[in-house]
């Protein structure tokens, strides 16, 4: 069985030295960096845009995996791929077309994503399943870190599994929200392949950065 994938969210990091703790998760083991970025408007609450995505490029080589909650979406896709992000998750509501926003991730050069909000139905990623590269199941309501884990998603995430296996496709099927050993092992089994993880990772500071990961991935 491949290995667990874990994309620590620096949305929980320490936002004074953001450069030195995407550096320090990467050390520790990481996967990929996950960036959560939020307009105030489509979630509650405001993030980071594509100036701080590329004052962080230099600092991993791990791909970001840039976690777009804004709308409308279309028009800051190549902003944030010319950032430097290789991986761009949208949300069905973020724009009327999904198709065709999946269509301008994939024609920008970055690999694309299709992110379920806890209300949004498995259904709605039926039909564009060829041009998805990953499957992102919020198992929070989007906006904060900190959140607890709703148990209604891991039937989507088995739903989202079976998915992906009828399509023959290695489509990363990704979780975040309320991400803890325990419930690591809970989506793991459910079909996820990936774990995205704010406190779980940057809690007690750098020096424990890699046990923490490893916590997560032991799970």
């Amino acid at each position: 069985m491949p290995r667990t994938l874990i994309a620590p969210s620096i949305l929980s990091a320490d936002f004074a030295t953001l450069g030195a703790e995407v550096s320090a998760i990467a050390a520790a083991g990481a996967d990929m960096i996950h960036i959560d970025v939020m307009d105030g408007h489509f979630v509650p609450n405001l993030t980071i845009g594509p100036a701080v995505i590329k004052a962080l490029r230099p600092y991993a080589t791990l791909p970001f995996d840039v976690h777009l909650m804004i709308a409308p979406v279309d028009p800051m896709i190549s902003a944030f791929r010319d950032a430097g992000a290789d991986i761009i998750t949208a949300h069905p509501e973020a724009g009327p077309h999904l198709h065709r926003t999946l269509q301008a991730i994939k024609a920008s050069g970055a690999r694309a994503g299709v992110s379920l909000n806890p209300g949004t139905p498995i259904e709605a990623i039926d039909n564009v399943l060829d041009l998805v590269d990953l499957i992102l199941i919020m198992s929070v309501n989007p906006g904060f870190g900190g959140q607890s884990f709703i148990e209604s998603q891991l039937a989507k995430i088995e739903a989202a599994r079976a998915r992906i296996d009828r399509t023959g496709r290695d489509i990363i099927l990704e979780v975040d929200g309320g991400i803890t050993p325990e419930t690591a092992r809970r989506a793991v089994s459910a079909g996820a392949t990936a774990l995205v993880a704010g406190t779980a990772v940057f809690k007690d500071g750098p020096a424990r950065y890699g046990a923490n990961i490893a916590a997560l991935r032991g799970a």
